[in-house]
């Protein structure tokens, strides 16, 4: 087979081919591109053609590393009809590339089940040319199924979860879509800095939740208040028949009541997460990806309480792992420095080389 990438400048075209794909992400859309943009990146897009036929389509991000070095990254990408076109792909995506452009990275958004003390270990090694690499994107995540009645949704929770729910319900927490974005951005910048995670520039996450509202897709904030005052909320991004919970967190309720006690524990942060998924249900996604848990898990890291909180939610993980393609015999330097670079930011924001997830 010999499939060929044909370059498309209508965002509205290319987001429906990628929504409709079997095998997609709403980090494939056009919108998702245009914020790689504020840092730098360019994206390009394209649709993949097996002679007349669309089979799929993919948004590659060309990432200027040095003057005359740049490597291709397809974020949860590329949006394609069968796994099995990934070889072909690879010859294809050659006949794009610039003589600058060392290496490619995929991230097939085909996910994987994960078993119980599953590491990863038994995921795809190759598909043709492409071989296993780190990803970009968390690689493991958990997900939710929404087909499923919203008592079944209730009733599949953990008991803690429906028993938080209800507290935060009793209380009067409202949670739901909401458009005040500098009450997201106080409580994503406050769970940064207390998880020493760092972050992007503002307008970054400004312009995916304007772009990726217009084309095909769509991005949105939901927030959780207790008496007014937001104290958690996450920022997502959908296509297709999937949302995704990109960025989000909470903050501590310091406030006091009339009588000069602290206020009541409302439960915030699980109203957030139980109403984002009936949000997502009532229109008509079909499944929810809370994005990220650790691949080992550490109770004494931060992300270690992020994973137990999502998994009240939801027990089933899975994998989406990563594939590179060197595109030049600069590849295995080019990687090894990459990862160097990493290390130290890592260093530098908290302390450890280890990566978040």
């Amino acid at each position: 087979m010999r499939l060929t990438l044909q370059a498309i400048t209508d965002p509205h075209a290319y987001d429906e081919v990628v929504s409709r794909m079997p095998i997609t992400s709403a980090l494939q859309g056009w919108g998702y591109g245009e914020a790689r943009r504020v840092l730098g990146q360019v994206p390009m897009r394209y649709l993949i053609r097996d002679g007349e036929r669309t089979v799929g389509a993919v948004q590659l991000i060309r990432k200027r590393l040095v003057p005359g070095l740049s490597t291709l990254y397809a974020p949860r990408g590329p949006a394609i009809e069968s796994l099995e076109l990934l070889p072909a792909f690879a010859q294809a995506v050659r006949g794009v590339a610039k003589p600058t452009d060392v290496l490619l990275k995929i991230e097939p958004p085909y996910p994987y089940l994960a078993g119980e003390n599953d590491e990863g270990q038994n995921l795809p090694a190759a598909f043709g040319p492409f071989t296993r690499a780190e990803t970009e994107q968390p690689e493991h995540t958990i997900v939710a199924d929404l087909r499923r009645s919203e008592d079944e949704l209730f009733s599949g929770l953990h008991s803690m979860a429906r028993r938080n729910v209800r507290t935060a319900q009793k209380l009067g927490v409202v949670a739901g879509r909401d458009d005040d974005f500098e009450a997201f951005w106080e409580i994503f910048t406050a769970t940064n800095e207390r998880a020493k995670l760092g972050a992007f520039p503002r307008e970054y996450y400004e312009t995916m939740l304007r772009e990726a509202n217009s084309y095909g897709g769509e991005a949105y904030l939901v927030l959780s208040r207790y008496q007014g005052k937001a104290l958690a909320g996450g920022f997502f991004v959908a296509m297709g028949k999937g949302t995704y919970y990109l960025f989000g967190g909470s903050v501590r309720d310091d406030r006091v009541g009339e009588d000069g006690k602290p206020l009541k524990d409302s439960k915030a942060p699980d109203a957030f997460y139980w109403n984002a998924m009936l949000d997502a249900q009532q229109r008509g996604y079909e499944f929810f990806d809370f994005w990220g848990i650790p691949r080992v898990l550490d109770e004494s890291k931060h992300s270690y309480g992020v994973f137990k909180m999502k998994l009240k939610f939801s027990e089933q993980r899975v994998w989406y792992p990563a594939y590179e393609l060197p595109l030049s015999p600069l590849a295995p330097l080019v990687k090894r420095a990459l990862r160097r670079r990493k290390d130290q930011n890592n260093l530098r924001k908290r302390g450890t080389t280890d990566d978040v997830l």
